[in-house]
């Protein structure tokens, strides 16, 4: 039999040893009243990514005592070129957490890598122990190694893009509960691969873009009630980019800098040389390491709404237009060939199939300043269309919210003065308010589960084709094919470095 001490938590509650070796663990009875979860009862997880959003969620780690965060990753040892939307959050944030408000004073720059990790960590539980020392923290650079030696229940994956469905394959082969920013991947191919090995484990499983969101709710019984009579198309947009995005591989040498694994960071991606505009907050903008603005941002609106009004089969083709743009060469302009980066902004138009309680309809998804038209009922007042939000119309009237379906109203707007029914909920906007926690203690599946994600993950990746291609493509999931352009197929996937296949 397995030593009861090398057991995890999930196999400690789940064998027969547990009856014969309760006398090695805390009994809860002991700390009844403390509002403390024993240490055997605690959830061991490790952080994999110690960028500025894997540093900006960590207190969301540190803070719950039913976790213990036991292990950080990240191929960068440590730096202080991490670019950010805030100069000062991501070290205001430490400082306040570990209880020194003079940390990183007076250095340069915006820290970031694994050995940050660690130290926001371990000075954060020191402050609960006696002898404010704690060294419970292992820095890894390969996450391999750390699924290898650390005992651990589960897994935050907080790295780029690229990266998710590598490390949650390899996180469920273990059984271990997995967590994920979004995307799943930014490949669809790679994305089913881990779907369906999360179908296949007993591991609890959560895509980070869930919400429980009553607005969208609302909306949901607005329509039931015939508010707006058949759906017939949604819009949404963002706002997004915020990076700065590029239309062109960089061409400069630049060296890799020290601490930094980049054969390791590349990951699954084909080998290419070192840049920092590939890196850090930026990688979003390109093909091979991130999904765009739509994977940015459309799964927060998105994910919520498919599940809210039981949108279960993804979109059956994609169309797309993106900014064009030009290069000088010589003294003549060119039209600038992009398969490498996404546009500075762009529209796709999704072709949803019936579902089971929805007919047909149109997806429209703007960004980078994109957006559609006011329609009449706005035009007439001369109202212009908020910078970012979402409109269900139907053939009897729409419905505008703000992006994640905030603060809804009816078009309209004498509709919202004769209705009888419910006209508002409290308004709930931030995916982190989620109790996912909840899932991993009492182990049941989450609403935002890798499964349930399957038809927004599946949609959002093949506008990412359709940009590509420049074409309408046609999506068969049963087959997870492109029907009409074979050469689109592969987009599905990539081509992986030796080593890497998935």
């Amino acid at each position: 039999m397995k030593d009861p001490k090398n057991l995890n938590r999930r196999q400690f509650l789940g064998t027969a040893a547990a009856t014969a070796a309760t006398f090695s663990i805390v009994p809860s009875h002991v700390i009844a009243g403390s509002g403390k979860t024993p240490p055997s009862e605690q959830i061991r997880i490790a952080n994999i990514g110690c960028g500025t959003q894997g540093l900006r969620e960590m207190r969301y780690l540190l803070g719950d005592d039913r976790l213990r965060v036991v292990a950080v990753c990240d191929p960068n040892k440590l730096s202080t070129n991490y670019i950010d939307w805030s100069a000062h959050e991501i070290r205001d944030r430490i400082r306040e957490d570990i209880g020194d408000p003079a940390w990183w004073e007076g250095r340069p720059g915006i820290p970031g890598g694994r050995d940050i990790g660690k130290l926001y960590v371990e000075k954060y539980y020191a402050r609960n122990v006696r002898s404010g020392k704690y060294s419970g923290c292992t820095a890894y650079e390969d996450f391999r190694e750390l699924l290898e030696k650390e005992d651990i229940d589960a897994v935050k994956i907080m790295t780029p893009d690229h990266l998710h469905a590598p490390i949650a394959l390899a996180a469920l082969d273990r059984g271990l509960d997995t967590l994920t920013h979004k995307p799943i991947s930014n490949r669809i191919a790679e994305a089913r691969k881990v779907i369906d090995k999360a179908r296949a484990t007993d591991a609890i499983t959560h895509l980070l873009a869930w919400g429980d969101m009553p607005q969208i709710g609302l909306i949901k019984h607005w329509m039931e009630d015939g508010v707006i009579g058949e759906l017939k198309e949604i819009h949404n947009w963002s706002a997004r980019p915020v990076w700065k995005q590029w239309d062109k591989r960089p061409t400069k040498t630049v060296p890799i800098p020290e601490g930094f694994n980049w054969q390791l960071w590349l990951g699954p991606v084909p080998d290419m040389p070192y840049h920092p505009n590939y890196t850090n907050n930026v990688f979003r903008g390109w093909y091979d390491f991130g999904g765009g603005s739509v994977a940015d941002m459309g799964h927060y609106s998105l994910f919520p709404l498919f599940e809210a009004l039981g949108v279960v089969r993804p979109a059956v083709s994609a169309q797309a237009y993106g900014t064009t743009t030009r290069q000088l060469i010589g003294n003549t302009f060119k039209y600038l060939e992009n398969d490498a980066a996404f546009p500075f902004s762009c529209m796709i138009k999704f072709k949803m199939p019936e579902q089971p309680f929805l007919p047909a309809f149109d997806l429209y998804w703007y960004d980078g300043g994109m957006k559609p038209f006011p329609p009449e009922e706005l035009e007439s007042r001369g109202t212009e269309m908020p910078q970012e939000g979402m409109m269900l119309v139907g053939d009897k009237g729409k419905i505008l919210a703000g992006f994640r379906g905030q603060e809804p109203r009816m078009l309209p707007l004498e509709k919202m003065r004769t209705y009888q029914g419910p006209k508002s909920v409290p308004s709930q906007n931030s995916y982190v308010d989620y109790p996912w926690v909840d899932h991993l203690v009492n182990r049941t599946p989450s609403p935002g589960s890798f499964i349930r994600a399957k038809t927004v993950t599946e949609t959002i990746n093949l506008g990412a084709i359709a940009l590509r291609t420049g074409s309408r493509v046609d999506y068969d999931s049963s087959t997870i094919q492109i029907t009409n352009n074979t050469d689109a197929n592969r987009f599905l996937t990539r081509d992986y470095r030796p080593g890497w296949a998935i």
